[in-house]
Order: C-alpha cells, then sequence, then structure tokens
C-alpha cells in the first residue's frame, strides 16, 4: 500500500462515489483508506442514502457501506478529488445516474483530478470526457474508450490531465499512490 505520509492531504475534501450494489470491495476501501489516512475528508456519495453492498472480484457479497449523501445534494465545487471504483455491476449502474454522470463531467471539466480504476471508466464515458485522452481500464472496456475517442493503453497506471485511471486491483499499490499525488498538488 502507499505511503501517506509522503503526501498531506489535509483540508482536502474527496468524493467516492459507490453505488447501491455491486462496487468491488478492495476498488473502495483501498483508495478511500489512503485518502483519509492523508488527512483528507472523504464523502460517500451515491444515489441515494442508505448502505452500499460491495462484491469481491469473483462477485461473491462482501461488506456493505453507508452512502450518506446523494449526487443531487452535492456539486463538484464541493470536492477537490473524486474516486470512482470499479466492479461491473456498480460501475454499471453508476453511469446511469444522470446525477452523478453530471457531477463528475463538471468536477473533471473544473481541472480537478478525478480516479477511475477498473469497469469505473463506463462513467467517464457517459459524462462525454474521455475524447482526446490516454487512459486505461479492465480490458473489455478498451474499445469502448476507443469508441468514445479516447487511446486505450494497458498500463498499471495512467495520468492524462489529473484523469487517473488503473486496470484492476492488481494495481491498487500504484493506483493510490498516483492519487496521493495527483490529490497533493
Amino acid at each position: 500500500m502507499s505511503n501517506s505520509d509522503d503526501h498531506d492531504l489535509e483540508g482536502v475534501d474527496v468524493a467516492i462515489f459507490l453505488a447501491q450494489e455491486g462496487a468491488e470491495e478492495v476498488e473502495f476501501t483501498e483508495p478511500k483508506q489512503a485518502v483519509e489516512d492523508a488527512g483528507a475528508s472523504v464523502d460517500v456519495v451515491g444515489h441515494e442514502t442508505g448502505g452500499g453492498q460491495t462484491v469481491t472480484n469473483d462477485l461473491e457479497e462482501s461488506d456493505a457501506y453507508e452512502i450518506k449523501t446523494t449526487f443531487g445534494e452535492v456539486s463538484a465545487e464541493d470536492y477537490d478529488g473524486i474516486i470512482v471504483p470499479g466492479g461491473t455491476v456498480g460501475a454499471d449502474t453508476l453511469r446511469t445516474r444522470e446525477a452523478g454522470v453530471d457531477l463528475l463531467r463538471a468536477h473533471i471539466e473544473d481541472g480537478k483530478p478525478t480516479a477511475v480504476i477498473c469497469h469505473g471508466p463506463w462513467t467517464l464515458i457517459e459524462a462525454g470526457v474521455v475524447d482526446g485522452r490516454t487512459l486505461t481500464s479492465y480490458h473489455s472496456l478498451q474499445t469502448d474508450v476507443r469508441n468514445a475517442g479516447g487511446e486505450w493503453v494497458d498500463e498499471e497506471v495512467v495520468t492524462d490531465d489529473g484523469l487517473i485511471t488503473s486496470r484492476n486491483p492488481d494495481d491498487l499499490n500504484a493506483f493510490c499512490e498516483t492519487i496521493l499525488e495527483e490529490f497533493s498538488r
């Protein structure tokens, strides 16, 4: 795991998206823990408040986490950084939530750092912010990324003008370290 001692996120406000079900647990918990350990204030944001049921890498139910804030209750101005975890079902659900997609789009258009892993780039595609960018994702999304005008590369972590992307849970150490670097700027 990354060393949060090298990055001070005191006073940094971060939103981490969570679907009601289907987010991959480690892609939610590890980035969240990394930014919290570095001093950031983190809000778990979703379509509706209540429990967000995560899954393991083999799609078995894992722990549930509380979603305290809805997409409609906040704006891009409220956050210095946004994190979007993957998970096939969770990411597919998030991209259908207009208020979440709008929040993500506005945040990126404001030039603020955004970290997205695995299947999470579906939300970027839905937000229309992939065109002309280089990113990575779970390998099955490469055609979607290219069709949206992005350049897909098979790398552990890619940063393109504040947009941080990674492929899968195996990349979490590099993903979290890069989040800390980008969110501390």
